[in-house]
């Protein structure tokens, strides 16, 4: 955060002074919870591994581990900025509602109040994605998922994850968010690809839609996208950029580019980094004149303690697993969270 300690910003219970002027601000973030299952078989949608008897023996001792550790992330992500921490945070790979109400319910975030948006997919491993919010600053007017129908022959699963819609009021201002979890690249990234771009269509004609009912609307999305800034899906298939001069009203800003482009990342695979977790913004947010929330700064939440600090995946995210043996770590990626400030 040493960027915002240059400016000689004061940051007072999320307000943030200078040159005589004070900002209100709200962080905006995501994170992959990598396998945040309950302990129970649900059938065919579920994944048998994750119970006590599966080849994971993934017991209560072993889930409340993993909820004390996840519950400290989010304790912290943004605080240098708001102590608040995050007015939004998307999530992905969480099975139901009782592994969000008990994450929730943890001393170390209780006392903020998140409340949460979630539906049930047709995941085949059971896995969804959530919006957990702070009702200080987000109102929820509106919801509901989103299908993506995957190209035939491009994965063997037959369905992928919902995509998670919501509208709502950010601090009295009209936003809506979309949150993601693309299908992964398993089965080989070309094979693959036009699966994420159907997923990004699927948003992007979602977003031409709304505009025509609901013009100037603020839209944020976020997730897992499995493809990285640069990549097709997500400048062809969402519009996003990173070149915030010559950005279209049309399309999304990507703030993230030239943070990948610099070697940095929220995963890591064969000793290179992915920057596959993305909050991009509509055109709109990049208007620093106007009275509503402006985008101000993106960081990537990568806490010592995160991090794997022995052996082959010295320097990599500290995952929960390596194979069947739980290692005791966080996840497997990186949360990411934008700032938001408004005068």
């Amino acid at each position: 955060m040493k960027h915002f300690y240059l400016l000689l910003l004061l940051l007072v219970a999320g307000a943030i002074t200078h040159a005589q002027t004070t900002y209100r601000s709200a962080i905006i973030g995501f994170y992959n919870l990598e396998n945040w299952y309950d302990t129970i078989f649900h059938g065919s949608h579920d994944d048998v591994a994750f119970t006590p008897n599966g080849s994971k023996a993934y017991t209560r001792k072993v889930f409340n581990d993993k909820l004390a550790k996840l519950a400290r992330v989010l304790s912290q992500i943004g605080t240098p900025v708001n102590p608040d921490g995050p007015a939004i945070l998307g999530v992905a790979e969480i099975e139901n509602k009782a592994v969000l109400d008990t994450l929730l319910r943890h001393p170390l975030i209780v006392a903020r109040g998140y409340r949460y948006i979630h539906y049930d997919s047709r995941d085949f491993r059971g896995l969804d994605v959530a919006l957990i919010y702070n009702p200080r600053y987000f109102k929820v007017e509106k919801s509901r998922p989103v299908f993506v129908k995957i190209p035939a022959g491009t994965k063997d699963a037959v369905y992928t994850r919902d995509i998670l819609w919501v509208k709502g009021s950010l601090d009295g201002e009209p936003v809506q968010l979309f949150v993601n979890h693309w299908p992964s690249r398993s089965g080989g990234q070309k094979r693959s690809e036009p699966a994420r771009m159907a997923a990004a269509r699927t948003v992007r004609n979602w977003i031409d839609s709304l505009d025509i009912i609901d013009p100037g609307v603020k839209t944020i999305v976020m997730g897992d996208l499995n493809d990285g800034p640069v990549d097709n899906s997500v400048t062809k298939g969402l519009r996003a950029r990173g070149d915030v001069k010559n950005l279209k009203p049309d399309e999304l800003y990507n703030p993230w580019i030239a943070m990948y482009k610099n070697g940095m990342g929220t995963l890591a695979y064969q000793d290179a980094w992915s920057l596959f977790d993305q909050v991009l913004l509509s055109a709109s947010f990049l208007d620093t004149s106007q009275p509503g929330f402006f985008y101000y700064k993106r960081y990537i939440f990568r806490a010592d303690y995160m991090i794997e600090n022995t052996g082959r995946y010295k320097g990599y995210p500290m995952r929960s697993y390596t194979g069947d043996i739980y290692r005791g770590g966080y996840s497997d990626h990186f949360p990411v969270y934008v700032v938001l400030l408004k005068k």
